[in-house]
């Protein structure tokens, strides 16, 4: 008859942080990335691609001024800038989806 092996320890909760814990911190990173990292990987290849990000009669504008406009079309709801900013948390959304479907799928094939 199996038995399962003792554990030698706390409860896996009491030695660190819950599946859930680890959760929100796993998908409030990507959202952070979305907010934070990708105005600032946009300007960098906008900068190589295109030349010079222009701010009004500011030719010479940088990063941080993309970023603040960036924040006032999130602050607006502009579509476009939610979808970069929820980018990083929909892509590894889809990415854990099709890991699922791709654990199941050799199952039903073989069964």
């Amino acid at each position: 008859m199996p038995t399962t092996p003792p554990t030698d320890g706390p409860e896996p909760e009491a030695r660190g942080l819950t599946r859930t814990q680890r959760e929100l911190i796993v998908l409030g990173a990507a959202l952070g990335v979305g907010v934070l990292v990708m105005p600032l990987l946009i300007w960098l290849a906008g900068n190589r691609v295109l030349g010079g990000y222009l701010h009004g009669e500011n030719p010479g504008a940088g990063p941080w001024s993309l970023f603040a406009d960036y924040v006032v079309g999130l602050a607006h709801g502009s579509a476009v800038f939610w979808a970069v900013a929820l980018g990083p948390l929909v892509l590894l959304l889809l990415v854990r989806g099709f890991l699922a479907l791709w654990r199941v799928l050799p199952q039903t094939r073989g069964g």
